[in-house]
Order: C-alpha cells, then structure tokens, then sequence
C-alpha cells in the first residue's frame, strides 16, 4: 500500500540540511519511488538588535545578531519499505525534520 507522504526539513546549516535531502534523494532513486522536490522555501531571517554599552566613557552603540533557517519541503509516494529506509537516515541534530501523511 502506497502512502503520500510530506517531509518539511529545516536547519540554520546548509550543507546539513543538503545533505539529508541528498540522502532521502538516493532512497528515492535506489526503490524506484516518485519524488518531487526539494522545493526550497524562502529563508527566514531572524534579527535580535542589542543595545551594548561601555564600561566608563565611550560611545553607545547597537550590536546586531542574525540567524537564518533555511527549508526545504519533499513530496514522496512510499510505501513501508521505504519509510523504514528514511527512518534510518542520520539526521545531524542542527536539522529537523517532520513526516506527515498526506490525505487525498
């Protein structure tokens, strides 16, 4: 039985999350399964602006400190035989990764 499956992924570090993709990709090929993506999503910049001040004199000033996440999502036809292969993928821990059952 063939289930549709979603897989959201997203990682502050690229070439980890490129390299999970790259992973899930091998499966794709190695079982003859349907996939579509990765769709790169946008990029989501997160920006925390820091008021520093000095010790004694000296000017005031902001420090500004950014993370950006990437994403990407994959839409694949598996069936149980691969789910078990994807569960077995080493997934870095700056990387997570959601799996959900598509309806319909």
């Amino acid at each position: 039985m063939a289930f549709k499956l979603r897989i959201w992924l997203w990682s502050t570090n690229v070439r980890s999350l490129e390299n999970v993709v790259e992973q899930i990709r091998n499966i794709a090929n190695k079982t003859g399964i349907r996939m579509r993506g990765p769709v790169p999503l946008p990029v989501k910049r997160l920006e925390v602006p820091v008021f520093r001040l000095p010790h004694g004199e000296g000017s005031k000033y902001w420090e500004h400190w950014e993370m950006k996440v990437h994403k990407r999502l994959i839409d694949l036809e598996a069936d149980e035989r691969v789910l078990r292969h994807l569960m077995r993928i080493k997934v870095p821990e700056d990387v997570y990764i959601e799996i959900k059952q598509m309806t319909g």
